[in-house]
């Protein structure tokens, strides 16, 4: 039977006690779950009717099996398809809203340790640009990378490699891959809409920074960051070894 792990965010519960009075005093009701819904706040996205609060983060972690893993998993992987498990969960979007679609398959011993990051990134509204597993892309790293898209699982070799990376266990997680991209240790990167990204002043949203919340969200799992390599910085890249 599929899991579901909801987590109920400490924004969304400060947001309950704010909301409760002001819906007695309108004679609003309360959801069908006995909750009342959670009242706009100041930090929410602006939309054309209004301010818009985030959904409530809710990780679901289901099984999979070989059959969703067509091009991205076969015989001889490191980890079998029962020794992963997909995520399901929102995330925020580079166009400021709340996104209820995404996917993400981990190792299945790190699932809830990664939602729980996720759910940080989501309380401070970190943008991703989009979050699928890599067989909608036929499990190319590439066009993945081309589509800015973030993605975990992907039974692969390290970059300059024959040894399999740490996304072939599932325990590494490629995040906004165009702002934060794999630069060489001679100074270049492999993907031309993302060279601008390589000056690591650059701030825009998605940029990843040393010790950074992001940075901290997942070292409090104990999983490394590909920015502190030497050589070659991964800058998109976590993984629970640190490579």
């Amino acid at each position: 039977m599929p899991g579901r792990w909801p987590i109920r965010t400490a924004a969304f519960l400060a947001a309950l006690i704010t909301a409760a009075p002001a819906a007695a005093a309108c004679g609003g009701s309360d959801d069908d779950d006995g909750t009342a819904s959670p009242a706009p706040t100041s930090s929410a996205s602006e939309s054309p009717s209004g301010p818009t609060a985030a959904p409530t983060f809710e990780a679901e972690i289901t099984k999979v099996g070989a059959g969703d893993l067509k091009y991205s998993w076969r015989k001889g992987c490191p980890v079998p398809p029962s020794g992963l498990r997909l995520i399901k969960m929102p995330y925020w979007g580079m166009d400021d809203r709340a996104h209820e679609d995404g996917q993400l398959i981990v190792n299945a011993k790190e699932a809830k340790d990664v939602a729980s990051v996720f759910e940080k990134l989501y309380d401070m509204r970190y943008p991703i640009k989009r979050m699928e597993p890599v067989d909608k892309y036929k499990a190319s790293d590439f066009e993945s990378i081309e589509a800015d898209n973030t993605s975990a699982f992907n039974c692969r070799p390290a970059e300059g490699s024959t040894a399999f990376s740490q996304h072939a266990y599932g325990l590494a997680i490629d995040i906004n891959p165009c702002e934060n991209p794999y630069v060489y240790a001679d100074g270049h990167t492999a993907h031309a809409d993302c060279k601008k990204y390589k000056n690591r002043k650059n701030d825009d949203p998605g940029v990843i920074h040393a010790d950074d919340k992001v940075v901290k969200a997942f070292a409090s799992i104990g999983w490394g960051w590909g920015g502190e390599w030497n050589g070659a910085k991964d800058y998109q890249h976590f993984s629970k070894s640190g490579r």
